[in-house]
């Protein structure tokens, strides 16, 4: 038996994502580019899945644009925005504690002349509307910054600090990392205030290989490579509709039951930080996770690596941070102020819709049960 608690990392596609991949490779196999009927209907496909993902995220199909995941569209937006304001508001403001799809995308436009100021999260995970206002420029043209973290799962008030910027500047552009909040953190992006906002397929049940941009209506973003005509010109190229129409399918079957799964997810967090609490003296939950479905923990004194080592031979499936980061010390828990000993100690549980309180249990007895194997050989 897998117990599968890296959810954050990637989910399981669920049944109608893959029922929809097989379907688009047998049979809307044809480019929607072309003419005859196959590439017609491949067409029509395209268009169904851009309604079904707009609905998830809350807006208009002709506001967003296909990717391949996440971190391009990150990119996409990061380096387009700063195209666009490349003459006068060339100042970036971001977190310490972004993905590294953001991080270091605004980590490379530094060295390219673009100032950026890296805000450091407080004890909670989450960067505050004054921290934004205190760091804007003359010259600010683009503040981003995620609304869920991926380690901890902390909500940063995305529509707050939207809000001060745009009294503060108008003209300054707001993106917004969403990809751990499509479908577990309710938001549309007229709610937030955001110009620029990512999301991706493999977090949501859907497969790897596609994600989505939302472009507001009346913004142009520059394509970062050339190339035909698709997706407006932004992300030209003949578009993968097996893993677009994946992703459109789990789009749709998850607001069918978003909002049971949200409660289900948060309730089994609540019973593991409960019970954890309960039965491993010396635990740390690690900043402030209003997300349903994240929980960072730490064992000071224990190797974060060891105990994954241990729980993967029993079947189960935990990460220490993100897994972009395999090997490296979390950069968001060292932002965050936390101990060498406290970050060496931390995993990061992630759970989906398929969660079990069943799994819970066995996760809190093994997680005893290994630290308690280690306690001993110490001594």
């Amino acid at each position: 038996m897998t117990i599968y608690f890296d959810n954050a990392a990637t989910t399981r596609p669920c049944p109608e994502a893959v029922e929809a991949v097989a379907r688009a490779l047998t049979e809307d196999y044809g480019n929607p580019s072309s003419g005859h009927a196959p590439g017609r209907r491949a067409a029509q496909a395209l268009r169904d899945a851009r309604e079904s993902v707009a609905a998830a995220v809350g807006c208009a199909p002709e506001e967003l644009i296909f990717t391949s995941g996440g971190t391009e569209a990150d990119n996409m937006a990061i380096r387009g925005a700063a195209y666009l304001q490349r003459h006068r508001l060339r100042h970036i403001v971001t977190s310490a504690a972004e993905h590294d799809a953001v991080r270091k995308t605004c980590q490379f436009l530094e060295s390219q002349g673009c100032p950026v100021t890296f805000l450091k999260p407080d004890s909670t995970g989450a960067i505050r509307a004054q921290q934004v206002l205190d760091a804007l420029r003359e010259d600010t043209g683009l503040v981003t910054l995620m609304l869920v973290n991926n380690e901890t799962g902390a909500v940063t008030d995305i529509a707050a600090i939207s809000a001060a910027v745009k009294r503060a500047n108008p003209n300054v552009l707001v993106h917004t990392d969403c990809v751990q909040a499509l479908l577990k953190v309710p938001f549309t992006p007229k709610k937030l205030g955001a110009d620029l906002l990512t999301v991706s397929s493999h977090k949501i049940h859907g497969p790897k290989g596609a994600g989505a941009l939302f472009v507001r209506k009346g913004l142009r973003l520059p394509g970062i490579v050339t190339g035909g005509g698709q997706e407006g010109g932004v992300r030209p190229g003949t578009e993968p509709i097996p893993a677009i129409l994946g992703f459109a399918a789990a789009a749709e079957a998850g607001r069918r039951t978003a909002r049971e799964d949200t409660e289900r997810m948060a309730q089994i967090k609540s019973h593991l930080t409960e019970t954890l609490s309960a039965r491993l003296p010396g635990i740390r939950f690690l900043g402030q996770s209003d997300a349903p479905h994240i929980l960072s923990l730490s064992l000071p004194g224990y190797k974060s690596e060891v105990l994954m080592n241990l729980l993967d031979a029993r079947g189960i499936c935990v990460s220490k941070s993100s897994a972009c980061r395999r090997g490296a010390r979390s950069h968001v828990l060292e932002a965050m102020g936390e101990s060498p000993e406290t970050i060496d100690g931390a995993i990061r549980v992630s759970l989906s819709k398929y969660s079990t309180s069943e799994e819970a249990e066995i996760f809190v007895q093994e997680l005893k049960t290994a630290s308690e194997t280690l306690r001993r050989k110490i001594r």
